[in-house]
């Protein structure tokens, strides 16, 4: 299937702020996976576009970093 025929789909997540860039970087390394946009820096929301055919590899991504993005940090 070639790039200009892929779906995409949309996820909002609410993440630390503070953790956008490092979210950023990462999905940055895996090309093509996703794409970050800030939907509001003060509250942490941000929005992902990604293919259809990569929500699995996403959502795998996701899941492992889960624990450093979240808003709140328990010790």
């Amino acid at each position: 299937m070639n790039k200009e025929a892929r779906q995409f789909r949309q996820l909002y997540l609410s993440i630390a702020p503070h953790r956008f860039h490092f979210l950023k970087f990462i999905l940055e390394g895996y090309d093509g996976l996703a794409i970050l946009s800030s939907v509001d820096g003060k509250t942490g929301t941000v929005r992902l576009r990604y293919p259809v055919d990569s929500e699995g590899l996403l959502f795998e991504v996701l899941s492992a970093l889960a624990p450093g993005l979240n808003k709140y940090v328990i010790s």
